[in-house]
């Protein structure tokens, strides 16, 4: 039998939760509307979602909007088939997570005194009993999520084991995660490898730009998607991590420790600031810092009114990578080196050139000249050059395998905690 189409874009974006079977549980509140999008967003990951939507919810958004999401059959009440003790219950294809989302203040409330009188609080019910991870993201107005006694149940909850994600506070409503933190936590939750349990992670990611003027400015066309992936990556792996993060595109990983700068000079002093402060296992210097900056930037807006020509002198930025092992040698240091058009020889020669140079222990280079593996891409190809300048290649893939590989290679040159 074929598999659904639907499923065609299933690991797409990475394959970190590749194997794994996750029960979206919907209930009564018009935060459902976002539940497509959640599930197809675990899929891009490499999950089998299946859907149980209860009365409430079915009012909101139809089952057959989920059965498309998922590819898989959606549970609308519970049958002769025992929907719920099939999907969670202790057996071979029992479900990986139970993923409450949205929870209304109702089903929370139900699910900490253990009611069981809809389909969800009938599988949550049956997590309980099986063992099996749950996640609970609320979404409710915010004077309902402000209720002493929900609060209580809550508490009761969290007590328990389970993990809640969200709210955001916004215009009085306690409304739904964003579908990426979502995704975050359900990662982070299922991750098999905790291998960077204990470390500190210290990463740079994202562009920085310098003033021409007061509006104007020099800069590169990173994203940070690199920088972001590798940071997340390092959080579902159990590091405790600090995101210095420059003016890039995406939103950064709850969980790390943001700073966000604009200059390379202000990325430099976040650096070596965290660095006197506290010992870093691990550096990961993704940034695309930008390399020169004005001598002198104009106090005011330059006005382009009868003016042909503006000449503008530039002097070299600090290098952030050179300061890592002057200030912490003992810490693990991975650099970052993008080129453009190198044949590959040349491409490994000069990363491991500046590897040398900021005494690093790995080199992270890339051909941003090619296709798929330039800034503003979700895919990557690169080559992890080591002291000894051995090579590896990493293939073009999403950026989150990209990261993954990094971090594998670093690992094993880091050796035991």
């Amino acid at each position: 039998m074929q598999s659904h189409p639907s499923k065609d874009i299933l690991g797409t974006k990475s394959e970190t939760l590749k194997g794994k079977r996750i029960v979206l549980c919907i209930t009564g509140s018009v935060a459902a509307v976002q539940c497509p999008e959640i599930a197809r967003a675990l899929m891009r990951h490499g999950a089998e979602v299946f859907a149980v939507m209860s009365p409430a919810a079915q009012k909101l958004i139809h089952p057959h909007l989920m059965e498309w999401a998922t590819g898989n059959a959606v549970v609308t009440e519970l049958t002769g088939k025992i929907e719920h003790v099939a999907l969670v219950g202790v057996r071979e294809t029992q479900a990986d997570l139970v993923l409450v989302a949205p929870a209304t203040a109702n089903t929370i409330s139900k699910i900490a005194c253990g009611i069981d009188d809809t389909t969800v609080t009938s599988v949550v019910s049956t997590a309980f009993g099986s063992n099996t991870p749950i996640i609970i993201v609320p979404a409710m107005h915010e004077s309902m999520y402000n209720h002493p006694i929900l609060n209580e149940h809550i508490k009761r909850l969290k007590a328990l084991g389970i993990e809640f994600v969200g709210p955001r506070i916004d215009e009085g409503k306690a409304k739904i995660a964003e579908t990426r933190e979502i995704v975050e936590a359900v990662i982070r939750k299922l991750a098999t490898k905790k291998d960077l349990a204990g470390l500190k992670v210290l990463v740079t990611a994202g562009p920085t730009v310098e003033h021409i003027d007061p509006v104007r400015v020099i800069s590169n066309k990173s994203s940070g998607k690199m920088g972001i992936a590798i940071a997340e990556e390092a959080l579902s792996r159990g590091a405790e991590v600090t995101l210095v993060y420059g003016l890039g595109t995406v939103s950064p990983p709850l969980g790390a420790k943001l700073i966000r700068v604009e200059t390379t000079e202000q990325m430099y002093e976040a650096v070596v600031s965290e660095l006197k402060a506290q010992k870093y296992d691990l550096v990961v210097a993704a940034a695309a810092a930008a390399d020169w900056t004005p001598i002198k930037a104009f106090s005011r807006k330059v006005s382009t009114h009868g003016v042909r020509s503006l000449d503008l002198k530039l002097k070299p930025t600090v290098k952030i990578v050179d300061a890592v092992k002057k200030l912490s040698p003992k810490t693990f240091l991975v650099a970052f080196r993008a080129e453009y058009s190198l044949p590959e020889k040349e491409l490994i020669e000069s990363a491991y050139e500046r590897l040398k140079r900021a005494d690093a222990d790995l080199i992270v280079v890339n051909d941003v000249g090619k296709e798929g593996a330039g800034f503003g891409a979700d895919t990557n190809e690169v080559f992890i050059v080591d002291r000894d300048k051995k090579a590896i290649h990493v293939p073009l893939a999403p950026k989150r395998e990209v990261a993954k590989k990094i971090l594998d290679v670093a690992i094993e040159k880091m050796g035991p905690k």
